[in-house]
């Protein structure tokens, strides 16, 4: 993405546990074992993904396929969703801490690991193109869209949340942070399915599609899961 406000992965990014064991485990052991389920993660869609792309690089006459330019669909969608990724890992952490009921801490959990899988392997395929991880360009301009999203407070593409939105995850617990998490995530999964179509659309990278298409697909599926997680506790998505 374009240089997506990547600082935010450190704010509460507390190593995961997976929520219905935490408790159990001894605080030293834990602090020694937690951190590995995300980082993992990354590490093995580092590992499956770029092989996976040299596997899909040659063409059918045996000749390499050319690398995506700077400014390509492929680029700019790999940057893009993998800052948009990132905001989602950040808001599960911070909830995974502001809340005990089971089902939010393990879509949180399910999150933060999946997104984490999916980023690593947008990173690693941009290291594999030799391009930048950052740019200058606008958030999204690869999409050619009519109208441009205005970033503000932190938002950089939609469905992101605001600064003030995070901030006040923070202060929230229990019940309150649950809705209001729940809330964000849809928000955020619906931004996510934009981008991810998108890209589907216009991409020219098989590769890269197939990620894009599985994204769409686990994240309507989501939408779904999260909209009846809320009825459940007398709430609604955002407007």
């Amino acid at each position: 993405m374009t240089g997506a406000d990547e600082s935010a992965a450190g704010t509460d990014a507390d190593p995961a546990v997976e929520p219905d064991t935490a408790e159990a485990v001894p605080a030293r052991s834990r602090a020694r074992r937690v951190w590995w389920p995300a980082a993992l993660a990354t590490a093995v869609a580092l590992c499956l993904g770029v092989p996976a792309l040299l596997a899909s690089g040659p063409s059918a006459s045996g000749t390499s396929a050319a690398a995506p330019s700077n400014t390509s669909a492929e680029a700019g969608f790999a940057r893009d969703m993998a800052a948009h990724h990132q905001q989602a890992i950040d808001m599960s952490f911070i909830v995974r801490d502001r809340t005990q009921d089971s089902a939010v801490r393990n879509l949180a959990f399910d999150i933060i690991n999946t997104q984490a899988n999916q980023r690593g392997m947008l990173m690693g395929w941009l290291d594999h193109w030799g391009l930048p991880q950052s740019s200058g360009d606008q958030p999204m301009a690869w999409m050619k869209m009519d109208h441009a999203y205005v970033a503000h407070d932190g938002s950089l593409m939609p469905g992101m949340a605001t600064n003030a939105d995070l901030a006040k995850l923070r202060t929230l617990s229990g019940r309150d942070a649950e809705v209001f998490y729940l809330q964000l995530m849809v928000q955020h999964h619906k931004g996510g399915v934009e981008m991810a179509q998108g890209y589907v659309d216009l991409s020219a990278d098989p590769v890269e599609k197939r990620l894009a298409q599985t994204m769409v697909n686990g994240q309507l599926s989501e939408i779904d899961m999260i909209t009846q997680m809320l009825a459940e506790r007398g709430a609604k998505p955002l407007p």
